[in-house]
């Protein structure tokens, strides 16, 4: 039991090697390859995988035993060449030589499979990995009769896309998932149903999921748009029960992996399921067609392999090394270019030219130019480095690039976590506008770097790693190297950068909000000063305000005061009380209960008797003067009377009271 326990741990090692190598999602699809090849590992990435100019193989005389065994074609093929000069001692692989390219089955064009919901409709559309997004609505639209203007079509796991999108450069699995959405065609009555689903497809499910041998339940919840398939691959991430080791309990019948939670027919907004690990997994699984199109080279590639002598091929062109000038290749990069963007336009060409438009998007532009793009930006948009130096005299220059750079699985992870930038070394005028290039960026310790590798260890890719005060170079990964042990040192690099990543994310965070901090004293500082200045022009013009009408308040006193002063000047002198002549003598009481006395002849006019009153701060316009009883009001008399006439003689008290 220990034995078949150890087992299926190695194999759950192996297939787990081999997803992350091959980039192939489905569990089935990749248990069913590995046992074409009795689990061996290289074996079944080479199947996969196909080889423009060798195969990988543990052992070099593994293939060259297999020759004999292979029929008559395989016994008048010479011998197998012995390994190049190049190849590291050390390595733990070797490369076995092939036939020129154009002696190889051309590679097939990777298909994908979508699954396309619409309303009461599913369509299932088979389409080259080449294709646009544009060509799938194309599709559907003669399908389901919609047109493409008023389709969404949704479903991807990296959101939306533009027609333009080349479904190659979004690195699908084969089997995907989408649904249409048609929100300005309104459903009609025999439609109305399927309404429901797409309104699923964008609700939450609630998963609630036992596990039996851990005896505890999850509470997943899941968009309506995910498919089964996608929930067993979270379940096993949660449980450590791999997805074809799971026994599930509680999906409908007519269920299958490739369903939407939406479609799949369980219970909104809550359903119940279990899970536990199967007695012994299933591997028993017939090969199916699907499998057997990941082949992309005939049956037949074997025996051209063994009969490469009969097609008059050099052993060393088999390498890239052939001198003939009918297979001479054309360079890479010209040399003593002046630009560095036709150079690497150049280069991209070329490249592409020899193996083809799977390769990682190399960037167009100077050295520094890629350096900002990698490091320079917000912390989270940062990326690794990838330095790719190519050199066409080495012996593993051809091989390196066919068989790990045209990688799927390499693609795949340089496009989504390095910036790649490439530069070909075979000319000594480039290869020392190389070396200047990095002293100036990196130090001249990186460019000593390069200068000690000797030509057959070339191809180089140099990891960097941008750094606050300088950049780092992680990695120096030469050419003698496997799928397997490139993916794991960029992995290990990415660990690294992830690391170092988050420190700078929080430490940018923290500065923001410091920022932030900041940014909100300094407004409301600004805030303050700005309420202060209001408040003391406020201030200021209040006081402006009222000095002008103290102004005009004293000026209308002065004149209030000089009309006083020129009427008390203007008034006869008091006769004595001994005279010849009538006197009247008058007390006149005044507002504030002072009384005036004062003595006036008889025949004195009224006018003067009112401008003694103004005199004294009560003009006639605003006070009227009353004799006590009878009560009469004075100033209605006519002021050319006197006092006589007035009957104020020959004594009289007055009271001054303010008009109304």
């Amino acid at each position: 039991m220990a034995s078949d326990s150890e087992n299926n741990m190695d194999r759950e090692i192996i297939l787990a090697d081999f997803q992350a190598c091959t980039g192939i999602d489905d569990i089935a699809e990749a248990i069913t390859l590995l046992e074409l090849n009795n689990w061996d590992l290289v074996a079944a990435i080479n199947g996969v995988i196909p080889q423009e100019n060798g195969i990988l193989q543990s052992n070099l005389s593994s293939v060259a035993s297999q020759a004999n065994i292979d029929g008559p074609h395989s016994q008048a093929a010479p011998a197998a060449p012995p390994a190049a000069p190049a190849a590291s001692s050390s390595s733990s692989s070797a490369f076995c030589p092939t036939l020129p390219s154009r002696h190889i089955v051309e590679r097939q064009p990777r298909m994908l499979n979508f699954r396309v919901e619409y309303r009461q409709r599913t369509v299932e559309v088979v389409i080259e990995e080449g294709s646009v997004v544009g060509e799938i609505k194309q599709i559907l639209e003669t399908e389901l009769q919609v047109p493409v203007s008023k389709m969404q079509l949704k479903g991807w796991k990296s959101g939306d896309l533009s027609d333009s999108i080349v479904l190659q450069s979004l690195h699908l699995p084969k089997n995907n998932s989408l649904y249409v959405l048609t929100p300005d065609i309104t459903p009609t009555a025999s439609t109305s149903q399927n309404s429901d689903l797409q309104e699923s497809l964008n609700q939450n499910f609630l998963l609630v999921i036992s596990h039996r041998e851990a005896q505890r339940d999850y509470n997943l919840n899941f968009p309506g748009s995910r498919t089964i398939q996608e929930v067993k691959r979270n379940v096993s991430d949660l449980t450590n029960i791999p997805v074809r080791h799971q026994q599930w309990e509680g999906w409908p019948a007519s269920a299958s992996d490739s369903m939407t939670l939406a479609a799949s027919g369980i219970s909104y907004p809550c359903h119940h399921l279990g899970v536990c690990r199967r007695s012994s997994p299933a591997n028993t699984q017939e090969p199916t067609e699907e499998c057997a199109d990941v082949h992309m080279v005939s049956d037949s590639e074997g025996d051209d392999f063994e009969d490469a002598s009969e097609f008059g091929v050099d052993e060393s062109e088999m390498f890239g090394m052939g001198t003939s000038t009918g297979c001479r290749k054309a360079p890479l990069m010209p040399e003593n270019t002046e630009n560095e963007v036709d150079a690497l336009l150049h280069f991209t060409a070329e490249f592409t030219t020899r193996y083809g438009e799977c390769h990682p998007v190399f960037f167009i532009g100077t050295l520094e130019a890629a350096s900002q793009e990698a490091f320079y930006g917000k912390p989270r948009d940062r990326k690794l480095l990838a330095i790719y130096l190519h050199n066409d005299e080495s012996v593993l220059g051809n091989v390196f690039c066919s068989q790990m750079m045209c990688a799927d699985s390499i693609v795949s992870y340089l496009s989504q976590n390095f910036i790649t930038w490439a530069w070909d070394v075979t000319k000594e005028a480039n290869k020392a506008r190389l070396l200047t290039m990095c002293t100036r960026h990196f130090g001249s310790v990186v460019a000593q770097t390069i200068r000690t590798y000797k030509t057959d260890q070339f191809p180089l890719l140099l990891i960097v790693m941008g750094k606050r005060t300088s950049n780092e170079v992680l990695n120096v990964i030469q050419g003698n190297t496997t799928v397997d042990e490139l993916m794991m040192r960029l992995m290990g690099a990415m660990e690294i950068f992830t690391a170092q990543q988050q420190e700078d994310i929080k430490d940018e965070d923290e500065r923001e909000a410091r920022e932030m901090v900041k940014r909100e004293q300094d407004e409301a500082y600004q805030l303050s000063l700005e309420a202060d200045r209001k408040k003391r022009e406020a201030q200021e013009r209040e006081q402006a305000e009222q000095l002008r009408l103290q102004q005009i308040q004293k000026e209308a006193d002065d004149e209030k005061e000089a009309i006083r002063l020129s009427l008390e000047h203007a008034l006869p002198p008091e006769p004595a009380e001994e005279g010849g002549e009538p006197i009247s003598k008058l007390r006149i009481r005044t507002p504030s209960g002072e009384f005036l006395v004062r003595r006036f002849l008889g025949s004195t006019k009224l006018q003067v008797l009112f401008d003694f009153v103004a005199s004294k701060g009560y003009p006639w316009e605003g006070f009227k003067l009353l004799t006590t009883f009878p009560r009469r009001n004075i100033t209605q008399l006519d002021p050319a009377s006197s006092l006589l006439e007035a009957k104020l003689f020959p004594q009289e008290t007055l009271f001054l009271e303010a008009k109304e």
